[in-house]
């Protein structure tokens, strides 16, 4: 165990979020994505929601100011969204960024070609319908 970092995020994780690099994409899977089929590096998460994993990514990753940082797959024709899927993760992003950028929502093929692209998936063992979620990796500030 580190202090100051979440018991959520294992070595592999942390290991994975110093290496992405501005621009860079992870993906936070929820449990029925599949991961396996469209990842270049694949991190199991099972049990664990994506709530407590944006509590503990987001304090050691700056989002992307110049592109937008949150994407969520939009929903099928015919589909609904459960709001409060996206309210859920915006508050755990709340807690840790002071006006965190609104979330941008895109069809769910291009959100898998986005998924194809990205540094890593994290599939996790979220239940939510159309509960995955795209962190871009910004820059961070100098202290």
């Amino acid at each position: 165990m580190l202090k100051g970092i979440s018991p959520a995020i294992s070595p592999e994780l942390l290991k994975i979020l110093a290496e992405m690099g501005h621009g860079d994409e992870i993906v936070l899977a929820d449990a029925h994505f599949p991961g396996h089929t469209l990842g270049k590096r694949v991190l199991r998460a099972d049990g664990l929601g994506i709530p407590p994993l944006l509590d503990g990514i987001i304090p050691l990753f700056e989002l992307d100011s110049y592109a937008p940082p949150l994407i969520m797959m939009a929903p099928v024709d015919g589909d609904k969204l459960d709001p409060s899927v996206e309210a859920e993760y915006m508050a755990a992003i709340k807690r840790h960024v002071t006006n965190p950028p609104a979330v941008t929502r895109i069809d769910r093929f291009a959100f898998y070609d986005r998924a194809k692209e990205a540094y890593a998936v994290v599939v996790t063992g979220e239940v939510a319908v159309y509960g995955n979620i795209i962190l871009k990796k910004g820059v961070t500030p100098v202290q």
